[in-house]
Formats: structure tokens, sequence, C-alpha cells
């Protein structure tokens, strides 16, 4: 299965709310020469990311090293595995809203699939089956319903978002089984899901840090255009395909990702 794991825990859901109020507060100008600039609130967010980076180059990125030394990988993919199966109920939600009832159809019956003949969804069986993989969200859904991305937001502990997409926060969350379990098992379930997420993408995150002159528009170039990417299920209309990273800031290399 594909990393997916969304945030999963009240402190998620109030970091995001705390994030969007902060950031409401202080917008300056949303437009430069006209333009809709996606990036309003870029002095707020680049000091939410310095904070991030921080946190993950001292606590998270040691941690994850020591538990990859002492974790085989099957076993990092397993629970991976028992995660994203988890939180698929929410892409099975978001198919059917979205109207694709042959998708939703193929979702739920991979999720059943998983649960099963995947023991809990430790192992992806379904993909073997033929059942494909799919990466839905409320975010995708409020986009084929005409609701426009608005801004890019930089979330503290969470990460790169757009308005339209941090409701999805919430939507995780609630369609999550382990919401509904007490507290005192759910965090260190929570915690270990965290590590192990962030084992899994140690070596992208030494590319961005060591390929990007700006990580910080690296990281929000390319989440716009994955965004784009699945909102329109890997096939983005080419006409004005820039015009959603037109910053006003021709000095800033645009990524294009395939």
């Amino acid at each position: 299965m594909n990393n997916r794991h969304k945030p999963n825990s009240p402190v998620s859901l109030l970091a995001v709310l705390l994030a969007v109020a902060l950031l409401t507060g202080c917008a300056g100008t949303q437009t430069i020469d006209g333009e809709v600039n996606p990036d309003p609130y870029e002095e707020n967010n680049r000091s939410f990311y310095k904070f991030n980076d921080a946190l993950d180059r001292h606590i998270m990125t040691p941690v994850a090293k020591k538990y990859v030394k002492v974790t085989p990988e099957p076993v990092r993919d397993g629970i991976a595995n028992f995660f994203d199966n988890l939180e698929y109920l929410n892409v099975i939600l978001h198919s059917f809203l979205q109207g694709k009832l042959g998708q939703g159809i193929n979702d739920l019956t991979r999720f059943v699939v998983n649960s099963t003949l995947g023991l809990g969804g430790l192992m992806d069986v379904a993909t073997d089956m033929g059942l494909e993989e799919h990466d839905e969200d409320l975010g995708q859904t409020l986009a084929v319903w005409g609701v426009k991305p608005g801004a890019y937001l930089y979330i503290p502990f969470l990460g790169p978002y757009t308005a339209r997409n941090s409701p999805d926060v919430a939507s995780s969350y609630f369609t999550n089984p382990f919401t509904y379990i007490a507290t005192l098992y759910l965090l260190p379930v929570s915690v270990l899901n965290m590590v192990n997420d962030r084992a899994n993408l140690l070596e992208a995150s030494e590319f961005v840090n060591e390929a990007s002159i700006d990580p910080y528009s690296f990281t929000r170039e390319a989440y716009l255009q994955q965004r784009r990417y699945l909102i329109h299920d890997g096939n983005p209309p080419s006409e004005g395909y820039d015009d959603i990273f037109d910053l006003g800031l021709e000095e800033e290399p645009k990524l294009v990702i395939e």
C-alpha cells in the first residue's frame, strides 16, 4: 500500500483549527498584481515549517533511524499496511461521495479482503487479487463539488495542506475505527504509526533537504501539484496548468512532477 497516513487524533484536529485561525487572523493580501496567490500566509507558513523541521531533525528523525535499526522491513511494511487499511474507510466514503460507484465498490471489497484474508490489514492481499488501491479524501470530494482550493497552509505538527483539504483531518479522524477506542490504548498506537511513517520517509526527506535550495518552496510546489494530480485521478488538464502555481515570484523555480 502507499503511505496515505492521515493525522488521526484530537490533537491533530486542534492543531488544524488553531493554525487556520492564526493564519486567518494574520491574513495579508491574497492577490499579487490581480493574480491569485496560493500562499498568502507565506511568512507564517515558513515559521511553522521551521518549527516542524526543527522538531523533525531533533526528535523524529533520530527516533525513526533507531526504529529502522531494530525493526525489520517486513514488520514495518506490515504496520504500514495495517494503518493504511484502517484509514481506507475514508477513501471508500469519498469514492462514493464523488459519484465513483464502481470504484467505491472496488474500494469496499478491497477493505473487506485485506481485513479478513489479510489478517486485519497486515498483508495487502487485495492488490494481488487485482483490487486496485485508490487515494480519495474530503479535499478531493470538495474539489469535485466545485469548492476552490483556497490558501496554502503549513500546519504545526502536521505539515502542508490547502484550506480546502484541511477539513479532511476531521473526516479521516471520524472514519477511522481507532477513534472510538479508549484514548489510553489509542495514544501508543498513534505514536507507533507516526514513528513508522517517519521511518518510511527517511530517504525522501534527505533528498528534499540535500537537493533543494529552498526546502519550503519545494515542499509547497510538490504538495500543490500532488493535490492537483489526485483531484484529476492522475490526468490533470494541461490548459492553465501553471496558473495555479503562479505566485508572482518568477525568481523561484517551479517544480513539475510527472
